[in-house]
């Protein structure tokens, strides 16, 4: 067990060298992961690009399947946000990130018992944090509502 501890300290110590957040301007990340919801698992790919170091735009896919009454239903979605990153508002370490911000998405919706369809344009807004855990993988996690991941996502960021 002190091995363990030991050994987990060391990791998490040595990834802080490597910490580069906020991203920079013109720097990207790809990020994905598993989206939070009460109706199947939905998963989701996405990318983020530094405009400064406190605002950042990107794009996601997501899909979700989940069978509601017998019928399977899915559910497509394509989406583009806007964050700002709090970390040099708020003097944090640079091994976090701490972010709002809003998204503007659509989604494609295709089920067994009723004609496929869009839902239109729709906005929501998520509130999200990363830790770095390695020097080119952090781990994510953000909750927002108003899209195809519901509650939030988990999952992990990469630079590109």
């Amino acid at each position: 067990m002190k091995k363990l501890i030991l050994i987990s300290t060391f990791v998490f110590a040595f990834s802080n060298l490597y910490a580069q957040f906020p991203l920079g301007k013109g720097s990207a990340q790809f990020n994905a992961g598993l989206g939070l919801s009460s109706k199947g698992l939905p998963i989701y790919a996405g990318f983020d690009i530094g405009l400064n170091r406190q605002f950042t735009v990107g794009g996601e896919l997501g899909i979700r399947s989940f069978t509601e009454n017998t019928y399977k239903q899915n559910v497509f979605s394509i989406s583009g946000n806007a964050n700002f990153h709090f970390n040099e508002l708020l003097e944090m370490s640079n091994s976090w990130d701490l972010y709002a911000g809003l998204s503007l998405g659509f989604n494609i919706w295709n089920s067994d018992n009723v004609a496929s369809g869009t839902s239109g344009l729709g906005l929501s807004a998520q509130i999200g944090t990363r830790v770095k855990i390695a020097n080119k993988l952090s781990l994510n996690l953000e909750f927002g509502g108003g899209n195809v991941f519901s509650g939030g996502k988990i999952g992990i960021t990469t630079p590109l």
